[in-house]
């Protein structure tokens, strides 16, 4: 029980460290807005999600956030983009991590990147149109950017969550009997 323990809890933090370095190879994407950066450090938490559980994927997020948050600061003071970042890969993995715990196939995870990836992209739409944009506007000096949620936050996400999915769904196929193998969490 302790060896699973400490196992556990070494593998969130390198997969935290893996997600940060990879949330430090960010870049954007040409028609959105310069402060929308697409990265790929949801896979590392989509897989301890499915090696360890939901709980180490939120853990693999926040860690990932807090690091960059601590090495690079906010433009705001508040870790307005942090929390954004850390709410969409939560809205990521989550669902995908449930709906392949119940399909337990490569089909299922295409099924659930799907699904990950359209709940991302309306609720982070959501929460840009109530609070993150707002916070920015209130914090930074920007303009109203909410009408810009239609055009822009909305796609930009589609197109991040295909992005990641595309990688994520590329390592999966040969990652799929390792991950089982060595999932804590037994599917149900």
């Amino acid at each position: 029980m302790g060896n699973t323990k400490i196992r556990v809890m070494v593998s969130i933090g390198m997969l935290s460290s893996i997600a940060y370095l990879l949330m430090l190879l960010n870049f954007p994407m040409p028609p959105f807005q310069s402060f929308l950066l697409v990265d790929f450090s949801d896979v590392p938490a989509l897989i301890a999600a499915l090696i360890f559980g939901p709980i180490a994927g939120i853990l693999v997020e926040f860690f990932k956030n807090l690091l960059d948050f601590v090495m690079t600061g906010s433009p705001t003071g508040v870790p307005v983009g942090h929390i954004a970042n850390f709410l969409a890969g939560v809205l990521f993995i989550l669902p995908t991590y449930y709906v392949y715990n119940k399909l337990n196939t490569k089909k299922g995870m295409t099924i659930g990147l799907i699904t990950g990836t359209a709940t991302m992209s309306i609720l982070m739409s959501i929460l840009n149109y109530y609070f993150i944009l707002p916070a920015y506007t209130a914090l930074m000096g920007f303009p109203d950017l909410r009408s810009y949620v239609v055009a822009g936050i909305l796609p930009f996400n589609i197109i991040k969550g295909i992005m990641i999915s595309i990688l994520f769904m590329l390592l999966f196929i040969r990652m799929q009997n390792w991950i089982n193998k060595l999932s804590v969490v037994k599917h149900v």
